[in-house]
Formats: structure tokens, sequence, C-alpha cells
């Protein structure tokens, strides 16, 4: 098969591969009908993941079709439609009995992509498979769905959920890339009274404000105001930059709460001497995607609307150029790239 193959900082390149086979009894192989390009290939190409080793195929978001089940998979079949998740799950372990499959102990976590082989291929080998995928309806639109394998689960479990959004608050979203976009469509489930985005990206405040952002501006008055008035309740910082993080410290008002989505590629400062009086609350977190369910009943349902996420498309085959497309989404106006097979 070809596959997108990572050979060390700065160098992928598409290339022919063996075919992924059954090494588990829970495993399957699937036939990849459209994966995606994520911010974190991009860390792991410039080497800020030392732990991927050279030769593994990149990427963990992945709808396709069932090709081949291990003997102990129960609820699959050749033929079947199936959402790939970031996140394996073994299902035996405390953290799997607990829901926080991103956190499983058993051989799981984020490992596609990362650990072992992922997606950016024509075949991958998905372990564990009864419980890291999920049955794809007839009508919920491909580009839609591999949604629900990272992005939305990670803008819903890290950002609205740990950062408990509730009705009346104020929420500022660090980042308008496409979990920060995410982010600001599920908070508006939840009834606040306003949400901000912020990024300097003037594509990506557009399309903030198509996915339901209050107001959507740069870095300044906005957050000046939040400063030197009462403040968000909520902070997501889904950048990923140490500049975003100290925004989000600004904005939050004492008492609120800073949820950290992004994945920060280097050293970030956290200032304690402006923050400790504050009582401010800061999470982070691996996505579980224990959600996934919920969000594909909110997707079928019509009640949550991510169309406009998936700005651009590529042939499986054009993966490089998909790369470099979403590299510079800044000034391309990428937002989430897909991966088709052709």
């Amino acid at each position: 098969m070809r596959a997108l193959v990572y050979h060390g900082p700065g160098r992928i390149s598409w290339d022919t591969v063996p075919d992924p086979a059954i090494e588990d009894p829970a495993d399957a192989v699937v036939r990849v009908g459209t994966t995606t390009v994520c911010g974190t290939d991009l860390h792991i190409l410039r080497g800020d993941l030392p732990e991927v080793e050279a030769g593994t195929v990149l990427g963990h978001e992945a709808v396709g079709e069932v090709v081949e089940i291990g003997g102990d998979v129960r609820h699959l079949r050749p033929g079947n439609q199936v959402i790939v998740s970031s996140v394996s799950a073994c299902g035996r372990c405390r953290p799997c009995h607990d829901h926080l499959f991103g956190q499983c102990r058993g051989g799981g976590g984020w490992i596609l992509g990362h650990l072992i082989d992922g997606t950016q291929a024509e075949l991958v080998r998905v372990p564990f498979a009864d419980r890291s995928t999920h049955r794809l309806p007839p009508a919920l639109p491909l580009d839609d769905a591999v949604l629900l394998a990272e992005v939305l689960p990670t803008a819903y479990e890290v950002g609205v959920r740990k950062g408990e959004v509730g009705p009346g608050d104020t929420v500022v979203v660090v980042g308008a890339g496409p979990v920060g976009l995410a982010t600001v469509a599920i908070a508006r489930l939840y009834s606040p009274r306003r949400v901000i985005a912020v990024d300097l990206s003037t594509a990506r405040l557009e399309a903030a404000a198509r996915m339901g952002a209050d107001a959507a501006e740069v870095p300044g008055r906005m957050i000046a105001e939040l400063y030197d008035g009462p403040g968000a309740d909520v902070v997501v910082e889904a950048s990923g930059e140490p500049e975003g993080f100290v925004l989000c410290t600004r904005a939050v008002r004492t008492g609120g709460h800073i949820a950290v989505i992004g994945t920060p590629g280097k050293p970030v400062t956290l200032h304690l001497e402006s923050l400790w009086r504050k009582n401010v609350t800061i999470s982070t977190g691996q996505v579980d995607t224990s959600s996934t369910p919920w969000l594909l009943g909110l997707l079928g349902s019509g009640r949550l609307d991510v169309s406009p996420l998936v700005t651009h498309a590529f042939g499986l085959d054009r993966v490089a150029d998909a790369y470099e497309v979403f590299s510079h989404g800044t000034t391309s106006g990428a937002l989430k790239v897909a991966l088709r097979r052709e």
C-alpha cells in the first residue's frame, strides 16, 4: 500500500510500505476513506515529539471501511463503515473503566501515528477495534464524520466540559483553528451569555463568526477590557502558543477557569505571581473520545453544524500538498484539511 512515512524532523514522503495485518485478535484493518492533517502532525514533523520513530506512518483521524477483523472482535464485520478514533482503549485497565481512554494503560491511548502506524495511508491497523471505532451512519457526510475522530471530542471534553461552561457564562476562546472553532460551536449549546474568539488571522476570525462567536477580534482592546473589568468565566487556550496562554491569564476573572486545549511546542511560563490571588482553576488533558457517541447524535440530529471546518480536500496521494497548505493556514485560509481516497 501507499502511506505517508515520517523519516525524522522535517522529512516525510509518500512511500510504498507493507499492508498492515492483524497482529492481535482484537485488531481490525480499515481501508481509509477520509483522513486529515492535524496540528499534532505538524508538531511531529518539527521534531517536537521525539518518541515518534523514523519509519512511522503518520495520522490519527479517519473514517473508512472494515476489511478484516481479528478473532476477538465482536461488534464489527468486514464492510462496516466506521469512524476510527484517535484514541485506542483496551477496555480492561482502571482508566478505561473510568472512561479515561486517553490514559489507557493496557496498550492504548494515543498510539495511532504516534507509537504505531497511523491513518495517512490506504489501510490502517486499528487495535482494540470494538472500543476504538464507531459505526458510521449512512447519511453523515464523511468530512463531518472524520471530525469525530479527535477535533470535536477534544473541543468538548478538554475545552467545554473541563472548563465547566454553563448558562450565562462569558467564554473566551484564544486561537481560532479547527479545535478552537469547534469549541465555539459546542459552547453555544450551553447557553453562554457570549462567546468571544481571539486570533491573529482575519480569515479565522471570520470563520469564528460563522461558527457562532458573538465577537471575534485580534488580541487588544477586548482582552484589555476583560482584564480591567469583570473578566471571562471560562477561557479556552486553543492556540498552543505561549503568548496565547498569557492572554488567557489576563482575560480570566477571579474564580474563573482556564481550559488548555492547545498543544505547546515549546515551554510556557506560568505567572503565578499574578495568578495566585485570583483563585483560578487551570485544567489540561488528553482527549478520551468517550463523548463521540453523544457528539455523533448531535451531528445526526442537526443540533451541531461543523461543516465550515473542512476547507480544503486533496487526494491521498497529494498528502505533501495538504501538509503545505495546512501548515500555512493563516495565509492559505485552511482550517481542517481532508485527504480522500479517490
